[in-house]
């Protein structure tokens, strides 16, 4: 069957659209997105303000007839942090619902931990042994460790790379006093995740799976032999620390001349640059790899296990 999994996340809307069938690899037939970076629409007092909203329905009814012209015979659709979190969020969910013509579903950080962790344990399989996660969207950071496919330990922290960006990098470039004031806020909020993971084993593989992650491994990092043939990255954390000043000095609007870094993630990237640096150091990780599936794949992943079939006998 053709499944699309929309993704209404902090700084996207994100439709995947995929051929499936119970047991086999899910094979993408269209990816289109919508850049609307959310955090710019928020109100004083933490709600989507009206234009936002707006932007919001007209990126899912656009989204809703893609699926319909590739004749998807069903559309997942879930939110992530900025609706979740939104002062107005009865609100929005219930336009965005009108807007799409059918239930979403808004899923928590721990949950959204779970469904990306699933698709990266596929992507890498059991072979990787123990994976610590990390995938930093526009409004969280989620976390999650583990062997198997569920991950014994999963958690999200307010540390989205559109987040802090609003918060603590107003400028355009920002100011260095301010990423200084970012470093020690993420560390304070990273500290219950540490003390967290302080008694799990050393992970043999440590994983980035969000776009944010990914530009900065084209960017700082060196690619590795893959399984098949495929690229990997590998994204030292000293190569990052070096970055962090360089991008910090360039403009936003320059900086999408930079290997891997497009417009969408041009001004958040600095504060995605300096959360995923922190997180790295406060859990003594020295380099990470990436992975090309994230929360949509795992999206994907849990639906197709839950569909009703029979082998041929």
């Amino acid at each position: 069957m053709r499944l699309g999994v929309l993704d209404i996340g902090s700084n996207t809307v994100h439709l995947l659209v995929a051929d499936v069938r119970p047991g086999g690899r899910p094979l993408a037939t269209t990816s289109q997105r919508t850049v609307l970076r959310l955090m710019r629409y928020l109100g004083p007092d933490g709600e989507i303000v009206e234009e936002g909203v707006a932007a919001l329905e007209r990126a899912v009814a656009e989204a809703r007839a893609t699926a319909t012209k590739e004749g998807v015979d069903e559309l997942l659709a879930t939110a992530t942090s900025a609706v979740r979190e939104a002062a107005n969020g009865v609100e929005v969910i219930a336009r965005i619902e009108a807007a799409l013509g059918q239930p979403l579903q808004v899923l928590g950080g721990e949950t959204e931990a779970r469904y990306t962790f699933l698709a990266v344990r596929r992507w890498f399989g059991w072979s990787a042994g123990q994976i610590l996660l990390f995938d930093i969207g526009g409004g969280s950071l989620e976390i999650a460790a583990g062997a198997d496919e569920l991950p014994d330990a999963a958690m999200s922290v307010p540390l989205g790379a559109g987040r802090m960006t609003v918060e603590f990098l107003p400028s355009d470039p920002p100011d260095l006093d301010d990423i200084q004031r970012l470093r020690e806020h993420a560390a304070a909020t990273l500290e219950p995740v540490v003390d967290m993971l302080r008694d799990h084993p050393r992970p043999d593989h440590v994983v980035g799976s969000s776009k944010a992650i990914r530009s900065l491994a084209k960017l700082a990092g060196v690619p590795m032999p893959g399984w098949s043939g495929i690229e990997r990255m590998v994204l030292p954390r000293k190569e990052l620390k070096t970055w962090i000043p360089r991008l910090a000095r360039i403009p936003a609007e320059a900086r999408q001349e930079l290997p891997g870094i497009t417009a969408d993630r041009t001004f958040q990237i600095v504060a995605g640059a300096v959360v995923l640096h922190q997180a790295m150091k406060a859990l003594d990780i020295d380099e990470l790899e990436t992975s090309p599936w994230a929360l949509r794949e795992g999206v994907l992943l849990r639906y197709i296990e839950s569909l009703s079939w029979h082998p041929a006998s």
